[in-house]
């Protein structure tokens, strides 16, 4: 009975012992999944052992103790906490993650946080497709490229490995999904910082801000919050064609605010207004009459704008670019960035204008060649243009002088005497006369010889009476011709005293006339004659001579005898001339 009283009594013990030990077991179970505070008591090779107070310790890796990219800091005795997955694995040892722990941990936090709608810290560690990924003090969550900052970032580079602020969009924990946004936290600081801004802004301010976008008629500058534009014409004081040679997109930049419109907040910024303006004391910098050397910075169908120095230009009209090309485009006479001298003409400070001469500092061609060639002297050039009033001849220097048609021939009309020229002619001329300022030359053909009729033409007299043979009819009058060469005309209205009898028809070709000079050109050695000027002079000698009606005689006897006696010395005249 004893014997079976103690067998009993070992039975409850086992069973009890093994009620304990399942009680025990269980209860260990029941922390799986769950994060235990552990000591660290050794550190081997790449992992660390933590004694969490079970029947075994765990190994941890190190690089579960440090962040991407980060040395791990753990030491023996450190406590941490890990998460325990599994009592034992097939070494014994117990299955603990300070990874998972620290990520269990970060959840908690993330999800209240989400709840409250606050920012959370987190380092962009890792691209992925579509974006970034982002450590959440222990969890991973998705940044997508749209959400990395308010503009398109071209290199993230500089965001990697540093915290930044975050504002989580959506997080679903049992799928393991975070999707955060660092442009929501950009925007609301930016909005803040905006309202600060504009709540402070006034003109003359001086800003730093950042060139947002580029267009062609200025850019844009973010300048904390609010944009404003910086006009080309704002950007330098000197010539600027396009933003994009001064500047460029992401560049840092420090502006002046010109104008600010608090209703439509449209800012206007200036960078040049932070800088001399070169303008000031330009008269005395740049006096009229002296010379300097520039740059040509842009050329016109009217000109070229030259450079004196940064922020000054001068414009060469294109009446001023050369002596000799009138009807030249600029752009063939000078070149964009061509090193040019040129002459100071006129300064205007309040339009901010400056008139300048680039022929002015080269050689007057017609002044030089009044120099060499002065009024008198001969010179040989090829006819280069014929027209209705003369010749035009090449002279050095790339000028032309002009024979007019009264200059060719002294005894052709110049309509006949310029048909014996051809263009590209060589022919030699004599000069006439030269006037710098007008930029012309006369020049004379016919003066390379004598006058023929320089003798007859001395002996022509206004006012005397000739004998002249009739050459030709027209329309309008009688040509004729005086002694020595010398040609006339006598006009339709000079051909009698009384109307019905000035009419062409009643001369012929060969008949002598006789007829007054009333006009002489000494220059086409022309003659203009009239007999009814002679008659008239006729009248008043007859009624001079031979009394008037009052004295017995009349009109007709007077003028009978006054006729009759001129007749009689008119051919005893002639008759005299024909013995000659």
């Amino acid at each position: 009975m004893a014997k079976a009283t103690a067998t009993a009594s070992r039975d409850q013990a086992s069973e009890s012992f093994a009620a304990l030990l399942d009680e025990s077991l269980g209860q260990a179970r029941s922390l799986e999944g769950a994060v235990l505070r552990g000591r660290v008591v050794s550190i081997e090779n790449d992992s660390a052992l933590v004694d969490v107070g079970l029947k075994s310790e765990g190994r941890i890796a190190l690089k579960e103790f440090a962040a991407p990219g980060q040395r791990p800091e753990i030491k023996v005795g450190d406590t941490v906490e890990v998460y325990l997955e599994r009592m034992e694995d097939k070494n014994g040892e117990a299955m603990l993650s300070r990874e998972k722990a620290r990520r269990e941990e970060a959840w908690t936090q993330l999800e209240k946080a989400f709840q409250q709608n606050q920012r959370v810290q987190g380092v962009i560690f890792g691209r992925v497709k579509g974006g970034f990924t982002v450590d959440l003090n222990g969890a991973v969550a998705f940044l997508p490229g749209s959400q990395v900052d308010i503009r398109p970032v071209r290199d993230i580079g500089p965001l990697m490995g540093s915290p930044q602020p975050f504002q989580i969009l959506k997080m679903d924990r049992s799928r393991g999904n975070i999707v955060v946004s660092r442009r929501a936290v950009l925007e609301e600081s930016r909005a803040e910082a905006r309202n600060e801004l504009v709540a402070s802004l006034a003109e003359g301010q001086v800003l730093n801000g950042v060139v947002k976008n580029i267009t062609d008629y200025g850019a844009f500058v973010d300048l904390g919050g609010v944009d404003g534009l910086l006009h080309v014409t704002d950007i330098a004081w000197r010539r600027i064609n396009h933003p994009s040679e001064a500047l460029s997109i992401g560049q840092s930049v420090k502006v002046q605010v010109i104008r600010f419109n608090p209703e439509t907040q449209r800012i206007s910024l200036g960078m040049k207004q932070l800088e001399a303006d070169p303008w000031e004391g330009v008269q005395a910098k740049y006096p009229v009459g002296t010379r300097f050397k520039g740059r040509v910075t842009n050329i016109t169908d009217y000109g070229a704008f030259v450079e004196l120095e940064p922020g000054i230009e001068g414009l060469v009209h294109v009446s001023e670019m050369s002596w000799t090309k009138k009807n030249v485009h600029p752009g063939k006479i000078v070149s964009t960035s061509q090193e040019v001298e040129v002459m100071v003409l006129d300064v205007d400070p309040v339009k901010r204008r400056i008139s300048l001469g680039l022929k002015q500092c080269l050689e007057n061609p017609w002044a030089s060649f009044a120099e060499r060639h002065p009024v008198g002297s001969e010179i040989e050039g090829e006819v280069k243009n014929i027209t209705e009033f003369g010749l035009f001849v090449g002279l050095p220097g790339e000028i032309d002088g002009m024979v007019h048609l009264s200059d060719i021939d002294w005894q052709k009309p110049g309509e006949q005497a310029i048909q014996d020229y051809k263009k590209g002619e060589r022919v030699r001329v004599k000069v006439l006369d030269v006037d710098p300022e007008k930029e012309r030359i006369s020049l004379g053909i016919k003066q390379l010889s004598p006058d023929p009729l320089a003798g007859a033409a001395q002996t022509v007299k206004k006012g005397s009476i000739v004998t002249c043979t009739v050459t030709g009819l027209t329309d309008g009058g009688i040509e004729v011709s005086l002694a020595d060469g010398l040609t006339g005309f006598i006009r339709k209205t000079d051909l009698a005293r009384e109307r019905s009898e000035q009419r062409p028809d009643r001369f012929a070709v060969g008949e002598k006339v006789d007829a007054k000079i009333t006009q002489f050109d000494a220059k086409t050695r022309k003659v203009t004659l009239s007999i009814k000027a002679r008659e008239i002079d006729e009248d008043k000698q007859a009624m001079a001579e031979f009394g008037s009606s009052d004295s017995g005689a009349s009109l007709g006897d007077i003028l009978g005898a006054a006729i009759s006696k001129a007749r009689a010395e008119r051919t005893t005249k002639d008759e005299d001339k024909d013995e000659e």
